[in-house]
């Protein structure tokens, strides 16, 4: 069974950086990872996604040019580098995986598509 946990929120001023780290325990054939967020009262959506194995990378066009997804040496852990932070980005930050690979076109972006995730940590950006 694979775990994931998150870690790296916190409070930041429009205009800083987090880095969200996400450590994976357990063994699965996993093919893609990602990041997901969900703010309250809106539904939860895809930020980034990672191919692991082609290591092809998909972002949402508001993380295009400021977040930056990537893998540790070791391969069991998740990053997620955010810069220029907008009061909008304020969320709890999911990481994802499954077995699958990233999809065509936007299927990494649905909730639905992953299987494993993990318990979120808080990102908050004050104006």
């Amino acid at each position: 069974q694979l775990q994931l946990v998150e870690s790296g929120g916190g409070s930041v001023q429009a205009g800083g950086s987090l880095k969200l780290s996400c450590a994976v325990s357990g063994y699965m054939h996993r093919q893609c990872m990602g990041w997901f967020r969900q703010a309250p009262g809106k539904e939860r959506e895809g930020v980034a996604a990672l191919d692991i194995f082609g290591g092809g990378t998909y972002y949402a066009d508001s993380a295009k040019g400021r977040f930056t997804i990537s893998q540790g040496n070791a391969e069991n852990t998740l990053y997620l580098q955010m810069n220029s932070l907008k009061p909008e980005d304020t969320a709890m930050y999911y990481c994802v995986a499954d077995r699958s690979g990233c999809g065509a076109g936007d299927t990494w972006a649905r909730p639905s598509w992953f299987t494993y995730w993990g318990q979120g940590t808080q990102v908050t950006v004050s104006s």
